[in-house]
């Protein structure tokens, strides 16, 4: 105890001195010279410090010293969760007579009305495109104005859209409302990882980036559990009600997000040190058993932004496709790309085939919150393995994983389509494939997306990740009711062999060009980049940060 005292009293001592003598006008270019150097002498051995007790820090113990930051990030993603409530609700109202007759544009056999295809597709298309527009202009937006602001802004801007699908009078309306909602769900989409990231410590940095995918599931869950409730009810309250329920999430999230503090590193891009301080406090709640300084964690913020200011070529969209940033932007990208390539669009026709197989419609319907249900328990578990075995073996095992089920299931294809033995073992499969999805390849790559980029990229490297994902879902849109359709190339089951395919080239990148970024801190990952590491040695590589002007690593040539 007195030798830790008497450490306090030395470093409080130090940073006096230090204080002192840079508040002193300095008399020549000399005197500035060396001031300089003591004060980058400081900042240097408080930011290795730091660097030292982040990997000291147990599981237990950050989650003791850092509840807040567990807090303000879950208040933050709970943005996902709504969003994909919401992005969920449309598709299934087709389903809906009620909606149909409302807002249908052709008449059906049955004397009623349906929505045509042309128009479905131009809602989910409409509303994709002001994803892409919400997710470029979160790139400029966030970085101009931080993070709190923005969550608070597209919150604001969400209430008011969502007047537009409530109140619509026709199928326009429906098309006008899903386009700039789109805009408030593609910021949420970069907002929600990036900060989640930036105020964890590393230990919990892949359990509250890898949440964000159980944000998808919960969403889709409560909006399969609401829409299964409502099933039944034939008025136009049926979906007013569900779209209504979406001006339940803004109040909490931006009452909440009030009392959050800013992103420290967005802070210290800023040249606010102070502020980055004081909200680097309120992201801890200090344990007298644990070491932690305030001081220590905004100088290793910045030393790792002043590495990424001489390594990297600056903080525009163009940037992430330049040096060292080149090659985690196409990390970063193709493991997006590669959660809607990987035949994850199937997950939703498990249905279709448990209804070809003579399930009825409500069961049916059932087995679909069964299969979110699944989901959510593979993200849960995905923790827990991630902490384990890291990122790339995850990731790698479950390509591979992903790969064989879809063989089986485009082998099943197959099968004469009179018996119902087939569908009820596709649509089982289906179910299968989402837990290994969502134990997998969904939550490992939010965790990827959310590591991988430069701090001072990594807003913009987010949004083209996710908008090169939304292009890839809109070929999926695309294809899938072809290959589906029995008017169309009633491919059936025998899709699972097409995404095979591109499951096992995903399994091949991910081998050579996915890294492993478990127990890094950013400023390690700068300089693994920066050495152009191989992917295979990124777990074995040691790493000094501090140990030259753009660090130093050492690798074991017989590994």
């Amino acid at each position: 105890m007195a030798q830790d005292a008497e450490n306090a009293s030395l470093r409080t001592v130090s940073r006096s001195n230090t204080a002192t003598i840079a508040s002193d006008k300095p008399t020549s270019k000399i005197n500035q010279v060396a001031d300089d150097e003591i004060k980058g002498q400081v900042h240097h051995s408080e930011a290795s410090a730091a660097t030292a007790l982040e990997h000291e820090l147990t599981f237990r113990d950050a989650v003791r010293l850092y509840p807040k930051a567990i807090g303000f990030s879950l208040l933050f993603s709970m943005a996902i969760i709504m969003e994909g409530y919401d992005m969920a609700l449309i598709g299934s109202f087709y389903g809906y007579e009620s909606f149909r007759n409302k807002y249908g544009n052709q008449p059906a056999p049955d004397g009623g009305k349906v929505i045509s295809a042309d128009w479905q597709t131009y809602i989910q298309v409409g509303g994709m495109c002001g994803q892409i527009l919400g997710l470029y202009l979160n790139g400029w937006v966030s970085d101009a104005i931080g993070y709190k602001r923005t969550m608070i802004l597209a919150q604001i801007i969400m209430v008011a859209f969502t007047f537009i699908v409530f109140f619509a009078k026709n199928i326009e309306m429906i098309l006008a409302g899903q386009i700039l909602m789109g805009i408030p769900w593609g910021v949420f989409q970069t907002l929600t990882l990036a900060y989640a990231s930036d105020i964890a410590p590393v230990v919990l940095r892949p359990y509250l980036t890898a949440y964000v995918n159980l944000c998808w599931v919960i969403g889709q869950l409560i909006s399969a559990g609401v829409l299964r409730g409502l099933l039944n009810l034939d008025n136009e309250w049926s979906y007013r009600v569900p779209f209504a329920l979406q001006w339940i999430w803004p109040p909490f999230i931006i009452l909440g997000t009030i009392f959050a503090p800013e992103s420290p590193w967005w802070l210290v891009r800023m040249g606010r040190h102070e502020d980055a301080k004081k909200a680097i406090f309120k992201l801890v709640t200090p344990q007298p058993d644990l070491k932690f300084d305030a001081d220590a964690q905004v100088s290793m913020i910045h030393e790792t932004n002043e590495l990424e200011k001489a390594t990297s070529a600056g903080t525009n969209y163009w940037h992430c496709f330049m040096r060292a940033d080149l090659r985690r932007t196409e990390i970063a990208s193709i493991t997006y790309v590669a959660q809607a390539m990987c035949g994850s669009v199937l997950m939703g026709y498990s249905v279709q085939f448990y209804e070809r197989a003579g399930l009825s419609s409500n069961s049916a319907f059932t087995l679909n919150i069964v299969q979110y249900s699944v989901g959510a328990i593979g993200v849960i578990l995905s923790w827990f393995l991630m902490a384990k075995y890291g990122r790339r073996t995850l990731y790698i095992a479950g390509t591979t994983s992903l790969f064989i089920i879809l063989l089986v299931v485009g082998g099943l294809g197959f099968a004469p389509p009179s018996k119902a033995g087939p569908s009820w073992a596709i649509g089982s499969l289906l179910i299968f494939y989402t837990f290994i999805y969502d134990l997998a390849v969904g939550p490992v790559c939010y965790t990827i997306v959310a590591e991988i980029p430069s701090t001072r990229l990594k807003a913009k490297t987010i949004v083209l990740a996710r908008n090169f994902n939304n292009m890839a879902g809109l070929v999926n849109n695309t294809l899938m009711p072809r290959m589906l359709g029995v008017h169309a190339w009633n491919w059936g089951a025998k899709t699972g062999l097409f995404w095979a395919a591109f499951c096992f080239l995903i399994m091949v990148w991910a081998y050579f060009r996915l890294p492993e970024p478990k127990g890094r801190t950013f400023g390690e990952l700068d300089v693994l980049f920066e050495h152009r590491v191989s992917a295979r040695k990124f777990a074995k590589a040691r790493v000094n940060q501090f140990g030259d002007s753009n660090g130093a690593v050492e690798i074991d040539a017989r590994r």
